[in-house]
């Protein structure tokens, strides 16, 4: 065990199958870990020992699945790996925080990708990294500002009544494949209206 290593877990987000906790189990166990676990209808509990140091992981029963619960100190290279290993292959949420040489690295996970790194040294921080955000906030303020949705509307409304006025038409002339025709045509304008909020 390296005495410097300390990682900080915290913030944790992570769902998984019972699958998945029995994999971290048999990998545990392929690592040399001394472990033992226990099941309640509310919660799954792996106990692994690090030396002297007990390391309790909680994961609350949802439904069908389990959520990891609490934050974690882990002072052990090998299991705060293993726990890394975790939080990818789940596509989880985490803040972790590395401790070393008087220096603290944070790094922001999520959908198991690190979006933000951040050192801290004393009372400096600077961010080494951070993933650009798929919309930008220009992009935003231009979306705010568009007035297309609004005239699509305008549009929309006229279309949804000359369809109808179709398929009044194509009922009354009992034609059957302009009725259905029509009725697709309704239906698309319907999920047009939809997705503008109308």
């Amino acid at each position: 065990m390296n005495k410097s290593h300390e990682v900080e877990y915290c913030n944790l987000e992570l769902r998984f199958e019972r699958r998945q906790i029995q994999n971290l189990i048999r990998d545990l166990i392929q690592e040399g870990y001394s472990l033992y676990w226990s099941e309640t209808e509310v919660q799954f509990l792996i106990s692994i020992r690090t030396g002297r140091k007990l390391v309790k992981l909680k994961f609350q029963r949802m439904k069908d699945s389990y959520k990891m619960v609490g934050d974690y100190l882990i002072r052990d290279e090998r299991l705060s790996e293993l726990l890394e290993k975790l939080i990818n292959d789940s596509r989880g949420h985490a803040v972790v925080k590395r401790m070393k040489d008087r220096q603290i690295v944070i790094e922001s996970i999520m959908f198991g990708e690190i979006i933000r790194l951040v050192e801290v040294s004393g009372m400096e921080h600077r961010i080494i990294y951070q993933k650009k955000p798929l919309v930008t906030m220009e992009e935003m303020i231009k979306a705010f500002q568009s007035k297309r949705a609004e005239e699509r509307a305008q549009v929309l409304r006229y279309e949804l009544d000359y369809e109808l006025s179709v398929l009044y038409e194509a009922l009354e002339a009992v034609d059957e494949a302009a009725v259905l025709s029509s009725k697709a045509k309704l239906g698309e304008l319907r999920l047009e209206m939809l997705q503008l909020e109308l």
